[in-house]
């Protein structure tokens, strides 16, 4: 039986099994990529490369119910959550369709009256693309989009929670008209992933996932001078100096905490908070906890559905039950019911307690107290992680100071999380390499060519 199958996390139906790839089919779906590589996608106008994009778009704007439908069987995510993430997909797609043309116009470069230069963004090939379950569409759409509208084709190995998922986006793609090969979906196992990185057709690999996993991939790409790029979550620390809305302040804290039931690499997960408003903020966020409507994902006003699996549910269990043995109190939450997971709030978490420097990867939140805002971003910054961060005061000056203090790729000073196509996304230390979204996301697989002739 195959690894690949579709499970339901909240009633334990499992809905399908699929075929994990044999070795001659993974070897088929490079030959593919790299043939698509070196006829379609290096002989394509950026303009054809533009409306296969935007194709794309309309097919999953129009299928996004169906994209619901199967990541709630799938991730236990509420039904309009899958929905929504379809949409995100689509505008991806769009955003680098409008910018396809552009990405490829030649840069002058000043050559001192030495002749004519210039760089080029060129392709570099077929790249392989490893995704997770927790947002499988619009975790392949970000990389998809930005490498199709320069010309390098993709690889995607999906999760094995979630090959419903990838086989619905595949379909997009072929019913859109992206020639066979420039988006190859391939249920491999982690040593044929190994094999297909070492593969000197491949390019590049782009990997969103845990640390152990990115430090695989990163030694065998590094043994095979491949490139990588890696998205290997975070413990993003949620800075409150300040605020004239303490209660606005709270619901931003609690929406962008529970993020896909909390299993969002870029979610707030630690809430840092000055002295004078920390006993206000964990007792309002314990209250917002207590009313958030947990439960069966296909019920509409559910606002949080069940953990990806019952053993993921555990996990965090057992995060919380070493917490409260190494000193941490628990406010309220972090009760178990098969996948479900009752939202927590952990105080008095010192530096020693387990989930002190961990990514608690479910809806549970730890809430430290701080005396002032040297202290803040020394404990903002006391991770192993740097991915994004959120910096909530009065003072504007406060909060560019802190924010430049911050460790972090993304900082957002007095908002939650907004992600939009044109926006960077990317970390630093055990975050990862690279960024995906925006603009510069074309650059990380790309070759940045300089060309000088004469005048």
């Amino acid at each position: 039986m195959s690894g690949y199958a579709v499970t339901d996390p909240y009633t334990g139906h499992r809905h399908a099994d699929y075929d994990q790839a044999t070795d001659a089919a993974v070897d088929a779906a490079i030959a593919a990529a790299d043939d698509a590589y070196r006829t379609w996608a290096r002989t394509a106008a950026p303009e054809d490369r533009a409306a296969t994009l935007r194709a794309i778009a309309g097919l999953l704007r129009e299928r996004a119910d169906e994209f619901g439908e199967i990541q709630r069987r799938e991730t236990g995510k509420p039904t309009g959550h899958g929905a929504g993430e379809a949409h995100y997909g689509a505008g991806l797609a769009e955003y680098f369709a409008d910018h396809a043309v552009e990405l490829v116009e030649d840069m002058p470069v000043d050559t001192s009256g030495d002749g004519v230069g210039f760089v080029r963004r060129a392709p570099t090939g077929a790249l392989l693309c490893i995704v997770p379950w927790n947002a499988p569409v619009h975790l392949s759409m970000r990389f998809i989009a930005p490498n199709l509208a320069i010309g390098n084709t993709v690889i995607v190995k999906p999760d094995p929670h979630c090959p419903g998922s990838a086989e619905a986006l595949q379909r997009v793609m072929d019913d859109a008209g992206v020639p066979a090969g420039a988006v190859v979906t391939l249920r491999a196992s982690n040593t044929q992933v190994a094999h297909a990185i070492a593969d000197p057709r491949v390019a590049g690999v782009s990997l969103t996932g845990s640390r152990r996993a990115g430090a695989a991939v990163a030694e065998v790409a590094g043994r095979n001078l491949t490139k990588v790029a890696l998205e290997l979550g975070g413990s993003d620390p949620f800075v409150v100096l300040s605020t004239d809305d303490l209660d606005a302040v709270v619901e931003t804290a609690f929406w962008n905490r529970m993020i896909l039931q909390g299993q969002a690499c870029c979610s707030a997960k630690r809430f840092v908070v000055i002295d004078e408003l920390h006993d206000a903020f964990a007792e309002r966020l314990v209250a917002r906890m207590r009313t958030a409507g947990v439960g069966d994902p296909e019920v509409d006003d559910v606002e949080i559905g069940s953990l990806c699996s019952v053993e993921a549910a555990e996990r965090v269990e057992v995060q919380v039950r070493a917490a409260v043995a190494h000193g941490a109190t628990l406010l309220t939450g972090g009760e178990r019911d098969g996948a479900l997971l009752s939202p927590g709030v952990l105080v008095d978490v010192a530096p020693g307690n387990p989930v002190y420097g961990e990514e608690i990867f479910g809806p549970v939140a730890t809430v430290h107290r701080v005396a002032d805002e040297a202290e803040a971003i020394a404990v903002a910054n006391d991770t192993a992680y740097g991915l994004g961060a959120f910096v909530f005061t009065t003072d504007p000056a406060q909060g560019d100071r802190v924010a430049d203090a911050i460790d972090a790729g993304m900082v957002r000073i007095n908002r939650g999380l907004d992600l939009r196509p044109e926006r960077p996304f990317g970390g630093v230390k055990a975050s990862g390499m690279g960024h995906a979204e925006g603009l510069r996301a074309a650059d990380v697989f790309a070759n940045l060519k300089f060309i000088h002739a004469d005048a």
